[in-house]
């Protein structure tokens, strides 16, 4: 029997299902080992990836696992780690919630070596949460792989996607001129509200529409839809240009596709993904969040007993921004 002072609360996730059979079960408060750091969580963001990964598509997670790739929190036990107990922090990637149990729970058990401090003076758990792997993707994106100047203009593919918002809003501070696509007429309107300077409409007119405005081309294109439109956003591109493949939300293999004639001569094709956590890009990415003032745009805030209605509305694609979880 579990005693109850050492037990949380917690999503496992024993075997695919629907966002309905969702539970909130007690279990042990995991057990603080040498390299590991014990983290009290205080709020995480709801990824797709997670609804991937409770729907069975994820074949190297082996269930019953406690998922969840990120949150935020304090250091509840700092094992033999430099960090101290209280100490603000966040945890993303590198197996948690695949490999290891995650963060939809009150605690967590993490590696030390990818606990990143939270350097911002921002107070509000909720927020501090909508950060990590979020504006972590869209920062390394633009500056990272995209390498972005302040006088580039910039497309982004997939524009209302929380990875897309987070990043026309990194992009407009910065001064860029920022083009986003949709293929909802409807969401052009928000999409200029919240800083594109152009929305073009993804369809089959869509090289009509991006050649009217820009006859010779893009500087930069930030791919968040991948497959289905990389050939096209390689033509998009001035000579010299980049485009960066960090979405896959058209699969994850193109058919077909032979560099040499697809990639323009002296232009770039690179990629990003956050699997692999840079704390020299972390550093960076703070110091801009603050020295441009970025707050987090959220979409919705629930509870952890709320898990499923979070699920089902991130799944409903009714979110314009972050979907926030506050285990406080």
């Amino acid at each position: 029997m579990l005693n109850k002072k050492n037990t949380m609360k917690a999503v496992v996730l024993e075997k695919p299902c629907t966002a309905d059979e969702l539970k909130i079960q007690n279990i042990e408060i995991p057990k603080v080992k040498d390299g590991w750091v014990l983290i009290k969580i205080k709020a995480f963001g709801i990824n797709r990836a997670e609804i991937f990964t409770r729907d069975g598509f994820s074949p190297s997670v082996k269930l019953p696992r406690v998922i969840g790739i990120e949150c935020a929190g304090i250091i509840e036990d700092a094992s033999d780690s430099h960090f101290q107990k209280g100490d603000r922090v966040f945890t993303m990637m590198n197996g948690l919630g695949r490999e290891f149990n995650g963060s939809y729970a009150e605690y967590t058990l993490v590696p030390s070596s990818q606990v990143y401090p939270i350097t911002l003076s921002e107070t509000d758990w909720t927020k501090l949460a909508a950060y990590p792997e979020l504006y972590y993707t869209a920062y390394g994106s633009l500056f990272k792989s995209l390498k972005l100047k302040n006088t580039d203009t910039l497309l982004i593919r997939g524009g209302t996607s929380s990875v897309a918002l987070a990043s026309i809003q990194l992009a407009k501070s910065f001064g860029n001129t920022v083009i986003a696509t949709s293929r909802s007429k409807t969401k052009a309107e928000f999409l200029k509200e919240i800083g594109a300077d152009f929305v073009l409409i993804q369809d089959e007119t869509f090289d009509r529409q991006l050649r009217k405005y820009f006859p010779d081309g893009i500087d930069k294109v930030l791919d968040l839809i991948g497959t289905p439109t990389l050939k096209n956003s390689l033509k998009s591109v001035k000579q010299g240009g980049i485009v960066c493949m960090t979405g896959c939300l058209g699969g994850w293999v193109i058919e077909n596709f032979e560099p040499l004639d697809e990639i323009p001569s002296e232009s770039y094709l690179t990629s990003f993904n956050s699997t692999n956590v840079n704390k020299n890009t972390i550093k960076d990415m703070f110091e801009f969040i603050e020295k441009y003032n970025i707050k987090p745009r959220i979409s919705k805030i629930f509870t952890l007993d709320e898990i499923s209605l979070a699920h089902k509305y991130l799944e409903s694609n009714s979110a314009n921004g972050k979907v926030i979880i506050n285990v406080l």
